[in-house]
């Protein structure tokens, strides 16, 4: 049988990166080919009794039945199919056996690391085995690792009938990482008891709570004009831009926050004179801090607007997901 590093490694060669932009369901097509391709497939061999893609939606959903008469809590386990907004093409999983807590040379023709200094928690798996890529593409670890571990679990249960259950379910659903999988989830077709999200952090660690999320985008409005004759008159997006980025909170950022600090995080910026894009997220913990951040990202564009008496900049603000807690 094949082991669970052998899984991810193969898992995590296959690209399943979410769209933002796209507005089918799934995102990609990668995450409908994956599910229909791979997963289900290795649900049945493991032996599941009910295996369901769901094309409404992109979920799978297993289900192995209880093997007691005994009053048991009916489980459920989740995890999700897509990776983050990052090169996913061509993934060459490597596998460093014993690690001996050195940095890590991910290619050495473009001299890209995994420095200690930069990851101290590196520190931890000194003797471990990890999976890196070669520095180009993301692994995408986060969620296929999940997935691994959801199956390793299953195969492990089936292969093991005298371990008394109740009726375990897993779902493995699409666009995670753009905030939407989650809004359509069909959660008649998971009645379970409890139910666990498997894309943690660190072994053993448990998590009741989340950020509340948001997605901020600024559309800049510029004037180009011939330098020659731009006094009064030029509008530059790329000043605009570092204009309308001043005027949030400087320390409230990730770099200066931890725990349950909330903060605002430019993701990507496009500019050229008379245009450009601006591209945020926006956490907190706290509900009501929440949506004072979400305010206070929108007075930031009316400010700008009323300083040049004029539109320069459309500001707008997208709920993605909520505290779970």
């Amino acid at each position: 049988m094949e082991s669970m590093v052998e899984r991810f490694v193969r898992y995590t060669s296959i690209n399943t990166r979410s769209n933002e932009e796209s507005t089918t369901i799934p995102s990609t097509q990668t995450q409908v080919d994956f599910a229909t391709n791979v997963l289900v497939p290795d649900l049945k061999a493991i032996g599941l009794d009910e295996v369901i893609y769901n094309r409404e939606n992109g979920f799978i959903i297993g289900t192995l039945h209880a093997n007691t008469d005994e009053k048991a809590p009916s489980i459920g386990f989740i995890a999700h199919m897509d990776t983050a907004d990052y090169n996913a093409e061509n993934i060459k999983p490597r596998i460093v056996e014993n690690y001996d807590g050195s940095d890590i040379c991910l290619n050495e023709e473009h001299q890209i690391f995994t420095r200690r200094a930069d990851f101290p928690n590196l520190k931890n798996y000194i003797g471990k085995s990890l999976v890196v890529t070669d520095g180009l593409t993301l692994l995408g670890g986060d969620d296929k690792a999940g997935i691994c571990e959801i199956m390793e679990a299953l195969a492990y249960l089936v292969a093991h009938p005298e371990i008394k259950h109740g009726r375990i379910m897993c779902a493995f659903g699409p666009d995670e990482e753009i905030g939407t999988g989650a809004d359509h989830f069909d959660v008649k077709q998971f009645p379970v008891d409890y139910a666990y999200t498997i894309d943690g952090e660190s072994l053993g660690q448990l998590e009741y709570e989340t950020f509340n999320a948001a997605g901020g985008t600024v559309i800049l409005k510029g004037v180009s004009v011939h330098t020659g004759t731009a006094k009064g008159i030029m509008i530059n997006c790329a000043k605009l831009a570092m204009q309308f980025d001043a005027l949030l909170p400087g320390a409230a950022v990730p770099e200066y926050t931890c725990g349950r600090q909330g903060f605002f995080m430019l993701m990507s910026m496009e500019t050229q004179v008379d245009t450009g894009k601006m591209n945020y997220i926006i956490r907190d913990h706290d509900k009501e801090l929440f949506e004072a951040k979400k305010a206070f990202f929108l007075q930031a564009g009316q400010t700008l607007n009323e300083i040049y008496g004029r539109e320069v900049c459309e500001v707008s603000v997208k709920d993605q997901y909520y505290n779970m807690y």
